[in-house]
């Protein structure tokens, strides 16, 4: 697993404890090549919750004094919660939503962007960004989920941006946004009920063979689960 990267590679999960997050640091947990995991959440030591900058700034800090990076994957995000599900109309729209959605989908990967790009190993490292289909401006065919649409377009353009500038001086790092197709989980089950998709250990193995196959020219891409790259 993961060949690309150097033999007794480090690996950050941040939003380790949703269910995907947990898939990939089971999966990367039992590979012999990995060295070290390190899980990030809003209630791990140190805690990391996209709300609050100063603690992106604190985990950033405290996971410099670890070895370098080779993988970073952060598969935090929200489409719902209990307080509000994905608006299907213009009239649904509401700056709490909108907020919340944001923060947690654009704002606070934006700051991993800044925070943790230092970190990266310059031998070869992985930076995936968990993204979605539905935030393709591209293929958007449907409408409706506006504020998780719109967050997902901007969390594409902050890694594309964010690779452009990461090439000049870490020539051999990859920034990728990436989208898990849809999985059982508690983000998917809403709208698909408890057969929602892919288990999340089949869709994390699937993200991390396509992680493992891209080279630096990839960076910046948007790629599917399956390592079709994705219209903007």
């Amino acid at each position: 697993m993961m060949d690309s990267l150097p033999d007794q590679f480090h690996a950050l999960v941040i939003g380790a404890s949703g269910t995907i997050g947990a898939a990939f640091v089971d999966l990367l947990r039992a590979s012999p090549r990995c060295a070290s995991v390190r899980e990030l959440h809003r209630h791990s030591l140190p805690p990391l919750d996209f709300a609050d900058e100063d603690s992106v700034a604190e985990a950033a800090q405290q996971c410099a004094a670890g070895p370098r990076l080779h993988l970073l994957i952060n598969a935090a995000g929200v489409l719902h919660t209990p307080a509000f599900m994905p608006e299907k109309r213009l009239a649904d729209l509401n700056t709490v939503q909108m907020q919340a959605t944001f923060t947690a989908n654009v704002f606070g990967p934006a700051l991993l962007l800044r925070h943790f790009v230092p970190l990266l190993d310059g031998q070869r490292a992985v930076m995936a960004m968990l993204s979605a289909k539905v935030g393709s401006i591209g293929d958007n065919r449907l409408g409706g989920w506006y504020s998780y649409r719109a967050s997902k377009a901007a969390l594409n353009m902050m890694v594309k941006t964010a690779a452009i500038e990461v090439a000049r001086h870490q020539k051999n790092s990859v920034l990728v946004a990436l989208h898990p197709g849809t999985v059982n989980s508690h983000l998917s089950r809403p709208f698909r009920g408890d057969a929602s998709g892919r288990s999340a250990h089949d869709a994390a193995t699937d993200m991390l063979h396509v992680l493992d196959a891209l080279t630096s020219a990839d960076s910046g891409s948007f790629r599917s689960y399956n390592g079709v790259e994705l219209p903007w």
